[in-house]
């Protein structure tokens, strides 16, 4: 299993992070290690002193496939998810900074949560038009929809296949709205689909 992450999706997450708008998705891999185990509390790493929350929409796909056109990218798939790409905010800053890359950032053991819960897509009406959430503490604190994307599931299936071949399995975190923020001890997290509760993370 594949987990492959799109970055700067979103022009509001581009923004708060003073970053600059890609000309192409940007594109970049979690090891299956980095799988939070269900049931898990998420544990801040010794090594950072600053992990953010990244909410994202998955998609699960459902057969092999390579150089997909976009206009058959959605037999590829079937379920919709949610999901948290952890970051190592200070780690990832100083690793940019130096041009190296960000995998001991994004990719280090817990950083993805993969809600339990998948929907069918033929549960929404527009899968470019989904509504989800992140609470912390019960306070929301990143909302977004997958109409704000800058590229849509379809076309992200695409690019990516182009790259790597797609096998059944692998999930594409399709990148996160403005709001990340900072975790600490003792933080809950609950992630939501439109108004269906995903997962629920405590923070040790």
């Amino acid at each position: 299993m594949k987990l492959i992450c799109i970055g700067r999706n979103y022009a509001s997450h581009i923004s708060e992070l003073n970053s600059e708008k890609p000309e192409h998705p940007v594109v970049f891999l979690k090891p299956d290690s980095s799988v939070l185990l269900k049931n898990n509390p998420f544990i801040i790493p010794s090594f950072s002193k600053d992990v953010h929350h990244e909410v994202e929409v998955l998609v699960k796909i459902k057969k092999v496939g390579k150089h997909i056109q976009p206009k058959f990218a959605h037999k590829y798939y079937e379920e919709i998810g949610l999901g948290i790409d952890f970051t190592a905010r200070d780690i990832q800053s100083q690793l940019k900074a130096k041009g190296l890359p960000w995998e001991k950032a994004k990719g280090f053991d817990g950083a993805a949560v993969i809600g339990e819960k998948w929907f069918p897509k033929s549960k929404f009406q527009n899968v470019n038009d989904i509504s989800f959430r992140l609470e912390k503490n019960k306070t929301i604190v990143q909302s977004g929809s997958t109409s704000e994307m800058l590229w849509k599931i379809d076309e992200l299936i695409a690019y990516v296949s182009q790259y790597f071949t797609l096998k059944i399995g692998d999930i594409i975190f399709t990148g996160t709205p403005s709001g990340v923020g900072r975790v600490d001890e003792g933080d809950v997290l609950e992630g939501f689909i439109e108004e269906s509760s995903c997962f629920s993370i405590q923070v040790k």
